[in-house]
């Protein structure tokens, strides 16, 4: 979910639960009968583990499908009898019997769809195949149901005397059914569920493509001279790797984004433009159509519903409510944004032409020419900062230091808990006081079967009405060193981290009543504020005074150094934006057009799209070209990418005003806690963030974070 990083996914990257209408899609339809040796399953019974943590150690992917069948049967039962009860509609024995439903779907479905994108194989790739119609079907078969709609729309009309959080709870339910169709004729129900399947299917199919993609679109190198500028441990992690895969030489594997980091460092130009072209490339033949037949079908689907376009569909349960809004923001910034990144390559320009070389800017030049811009401008050297960023330091005396400074929250390991993987660490945290918080799972590295970019979802979600307690992980995708060697982040890894652990803390610190209003639960286009707000955090002078020290001499980073380090991320801001906007605009492009339009060669749509609003700057390409755009083809951020960008003027403007406050304080990381991190989707968004600022946010906080004005 890190806004340079997330492919997430579902980035990012959440996990959408099997009821949720964004998921849902498709005809109602029998499930195949599971195999006889299959009619076990440990999920059948909730963990006994402490704060039902999932049993890793236990769980067999022969126990998925038998637990799907299960939970879907008695889903559909529970259902059933909520909306035929003779009894008149009431909020107790209609939504709060509905949050109550589902147990063993959700538990099966928490595991799978999280496992899945952790330590993917082909037979999770077939069951997500399978499930994704046939839950798809389920969740149509509830949020279509006319009985049960006409229980929720009596609750709806007469919620006047309910509590704050109860009313929260019904208008969240009536929107579910109406965006979901419930005001539907019988014939465009019908329809709806066809749409919903194929959809389901083609989301599926993009996601597995993209995994196929990481593993089949490496480069091979078998030379060791063409690696010219990378560390002898960054060539040791290429063997390693080449190793691991059966192949002779070294193997650069895939980042999720079009940008890849190896290319600051690579020196062999060719060799640069070979992975630049396979990243920029990946996946077109097969995802391509999936893009095509994925919008037709999302715009039909809109249309059903009454809407122009899919955009239009989805913002009406966004902060940013319509089209309008989101193009107004985006607009205004890219011809800032690409007068900055053409200033940016003037530079680079300049310094290749120093270097005597009389070739024009590529996308694959960029990285490589702007670190030497950047090691002009500030004299930095990557290869002198990294020693000072060892990974068990940042987590330990960084991020929790920097926690227990503003929620007094401490960390303690649990060696005695299974993992799905060995690189997975376990900690189980407590408030200051000694009462227990929840469970956090550190998944870091990079591997094969595991999704690029970095995310957070949970195991178990915090609800105060079934007393559960969360359980919540994060993920990234650190490239592994050699054996022995120490893990040494980039600084841009740090901040990853740091983001990361700010939607844990959202789900950790959730105290919520109802698990739909729980957590990370929330729009889009508020989930990412507390990520990037807890950013910040990792620049605090206390913060890195007690994390940025030598893995070998334990000494601090120098003062001129840090400096440098500090002033450099404001450099490239224009290639930065202008990558993010592009992707923006480029999501919400596929998704503004009506059910007529008739659009057959994605190349050319995404050029287009780029050129209408004056950001198809060919040095800078989108950071998500389509084919390989999992955040709107394959998760939860169809016409909602420009949420990053949304929630960074949030991010931007509270830490502004922390800092006004006093910086790094119990004070104000209690009331952040209690006014936005606390309180999930239980009431207005808006007004969480008035209640702990005082106002609505300003873009001036951002717009000087970003070196857009001065």
């Amino acid at each position: 979910m890190r806004k340079t990083l997330i492919a997430t996914t579902v980035a990012s990257v959440f996990l959408l639960s099997a009821c949720s209408p964004e998921q849902a899609n498709t005809q109602s339809q029998p499930i195949v009968e599971t195999q006889k040796k299959n009619t076990e399953s440990i999920f059948f019974k909730p963990s006994p583990l402490q704060y039902m943590a999932p049993e890793f150690d236990k769980i067999s992917t022969n126990d998925y499908e038998p637990a799907f069948e299960a939970g879907i049967a008695e889903q559909k039962t529970e259902i059933l009898k909520i909306a035929n009860n003779p009894e008149p509609a009431t909020f107790e024995n209609t939504l709060v019997a509905m949050e109550l439903s589902g147990e063993l779907l959700d538990r099966v479905s928490d595991a799978f769809f999280n496992l899945s994108g952790l330590i993917s194989d082909s037979e999770y790739q077939r069951i997500d195949a399978k499930m994704a119609p046939i839950l798809s079907a389920h969740t149509d078969d509830i949020y279509l149901n006319q009985a049960l709609f006409n229980r929720v729309q009596a609750i709806y009309d007469n919620a006047e005397n309910l509590s704050a959080e109860d009313k929260h709870l019904v208008d969240f339910y009536f929107k579910k059914f109406i965006n979901a169709g419930a005001k539907l004729n019988e014939a465009d129900k019908v329809r709806m569920r066809e749409i919903n399947a194929e959809l389901a299917k083609l989301s599926t199919d993009f996601s597995q493509n993209l995994l196929k993609s990481f593993k089949e679109d490496v480069i091979l190198v078998t030379d060791k001279t063409e690696l010219a500028g990378l560390s002898d441990g960054e060539i040791a992690s290429l063997a390693a790797a080449a190793d691991k895969a059966g192949k002779e030489g070294y193997m650069i594997t895939l980042v999720n984004t079009t940008r890849q980091p190896i290319l600051q460092s690579l020196e062999n130009r060719k060799l640069r433009e070979k992975i630049w072209t396979t990243s920029a490339n990946r996946a077109q033949a097969t995802n391509g159509p999936i893009i095509l037949k994925e919008t037709k079908l999302r715009a039909e689907k809109a249309a059903l519903l009454g809407f122009k376009d899919w955009a239009s569909y989805v913002l009406t349960m966004r902060m940013a409510k319509t089209p309008e809004n989101v193009y107004g923001i985006l607009d205004d910034l890219a011809p800032k944004a690409v007068a900055k990144a053409e200033a940016e390559a003037e530079q680079i320009q300049q310094v290749i032409n120093k270097s005597g070389e009389t070739f024009a800017l590529q996308p694959w030049d960029w990285a490589f020419y702007a670190e030497k811009v950047r090691q002009e401008k500030y004299d930095l050297d990557p290869a002198l900062v990294k020693p000072y960023f060892e990974m068990q330091s940042v987590i330990h005396d960084g991020l929790f230091f920097a926690m227990n400074k503003l929620y007094g929250i401490t960390f303690k390991e649990r060696k005695d808990l299974p993992v799905y993987h060995e690189d997975v660490t376990v900690f189980e945290v407590f408030n200051e006081d000694g009462s227990a918080i929840g469970l956090f799972y550190m998944d870091p590295y990079a591997r094969e079967g595991k999704r690029g970019g970095a995310w957070m979802s949970a195991y178990v979600g915090q609800s105060g009405l079934k007393g559960t307690k969360p359980v919540i992980y994060n993920a990234q995708n650190i490239p592994k060193p050699a054996e022995g060697q120490p893990t040494l982040m980039t600084f841009s890894e740090v901040t990853t981290l740091f983001h990361e652990f700010g939607h844990a803390a959202h789900g950790l610190f959730s105290d919520v009543k109802y698990p739909s209003l729980a957590g990370t639960k929330t729009s889009r286009d508020f989930v990412e504020f507390p990520s990037q707000a807890n950013e910040d955090w990792n620049v605090e002078p206390t913060v890195l005074a007690n994390y940025a020290k030598h893995y070998k001499t334990g000494e601090p980073i120098p003062k001129e150094l840090l400096a440098k380090v500090l002033e450099s991320q404001k450099f490239n801001q224009g290639f930065d934006t202008t990558e993010y906007l592009a992707a923006a605009l480029l999501d919400m492009e596929w998704h503004s057009f009506g059910v007529d339009a008739d659009i057959t060669d994605v190349q050319k749509f995404e050029h287009d799209a780029l050129d209408k609003h004056g950001i198809a700057y060919y040095p800078v390409p989108p950071r998500y070209k389509s084919c390989y755009f999992s955040h709107t083809f394959a998760g939860g951020y169809s016409a909602g990418y420009y949420a990053y960008l949304w929630t960074e003027v949030f991010a931007a403007d509270a830490f502004t005003h922390m800092t006004e406050k006093g910086g790094l304080t119990r004070k104000n990381g209690d009331h952040f806690r209690k006014e936005i991190l606390s309180k999930g989707n239980s009431r207005d968004l808006m007004q969480s963030y008035i209640e702990f600022r005082g106002q609505k946010p300003t873009t001036d906080a951002l717009l000087k974070r970003r070196g857009l004005v001065e």
